[in-house]
């Protein structure tokens, strides 16, 4: 069963799961400065799967591998003794662990930028960067993911390169967008110009991620979404670029901004960095309820 097919089933949005590295990062998992969390994955590898079920347990069904930095760009700056095609088959594993034989979960093989999240200017060349994403996507494919969720995307060009791979090559993809305060990618471009160039694409879901409450509040006053959206924002304390990220968003406060977009009927809402288990467990809590339905998990 696709995820659009089990949302029309269960009539509600459906739970994403929460922050991975910078929950790791907090429970003392080492970090890689190329390779970030990922680097867990082979080094810590039950804290991992250990991390999964908790979301699991939440109440999440959208389970997201730890692979945001498992791409080859990221990959290629580590000193791994393994290859990155056996690297990002360890990475899916663990989350096929987690899942079990667990029913209703869907994997979503996370695919990041090229580059830094938060880097406006380019240092990679064209070629460079599509090879990158080509790479990552269809390992992740391979290992078995129920589709790519290609997050934090703020540059143009790299959305039109996963557009066009992932349709050419009939890949089940979302694209989540990382937007500044003013509206716009780090690119330049307008969030309505570039969601009117993702619905020509036909991905299951446009998403916003990682944006603190504040500037999703301020977009969320400037579009219209025209086919299925998701959001999973910020729960951060300071910066996006802090080297620790700690909770700065509470669950009651989550649950407030839940409820005031639920009226626009997204496909999928959970939560980012900064976040835990307990905001899914709530956001599961709460849309149970409103919706009045049983978890059929």
């Amino acid at each position: 069963m696709e995820i659009t097919e089990y949302y029309k089933n269960i009539k509600r949005p459906l739970v994403l799961d929460g922050a991975i590295g910078s929950l790791l990062q907090q429970r003392g998992v080492i970090m890689d400065k190329a390779l970030w969390s990922s680097l867990a994955n082979v080094i810590a590898p039950e804290e991992v799967i250990k991390l999964h079920r908790e979301y699991i347990n939440a109440g999440a069904e959208i389970i997201t591998t730890n692979t945001f930095r498992t791409n080859p760009t990221a990959y290629e700056q580590s000193s791994l003794k393994i290859s990155i095609s056996e690297f990002i088959k360890k990475s899916v594993e663990l989350t096929r662990i987690a899942k079990g034989k667990t029913e209703n979960i869907f994997i979503a093989g996370s695919n990041p930028p090229a580059e830094d999240s938060y880097q406006s200017s380019r240092k990679l060349s064209r070629n460079k960067i599509e090879a990158n994403h080509k790479t990552h996507i269809d390992l992740l494919w391979e290992n078995g993911v129920d589709f790519v969720l290609n997050e934090t995307q703020s540059h143009l060009d790299e959305i039109k390169i996963i557009c066009e791979h992932c349709n050419r090559n009939k890949i089940p993809f979302i694209v989540s967008l990382f937007i500044n305060f003013d509206g716009k990618l780090l690119s330049g471009e307008p969030i309505d110009y570039v969601l009117d160039y993702l619905y020509l694409q036909a991905p299951i879901a446009v998403g916003i991620n990682c944006v603190a409450p504040v500037t999703f509040k301020k977009i969320m006053t400037q579009i219209i979404f025209k086919i299925p959206w998701g959001y999973y924002l910020n729960c951060g304390s300071g910066k996006y670029t802090d080297a620790e990220i700690f909770e700065g968003v509470s669950t009651t406060e989550y649950i407030g901004i839940v409820d005031k977009y639920l009226e626009k009927n997204p496909l999928f809402i959970g939560t980012c960095c900064g976040s835990n288990p307990q905001h899914t467990k709530k956001i599961k809590e709460y849309l149970i309820g409103k919706y009045n339905g049983k978890s059929i998990r």
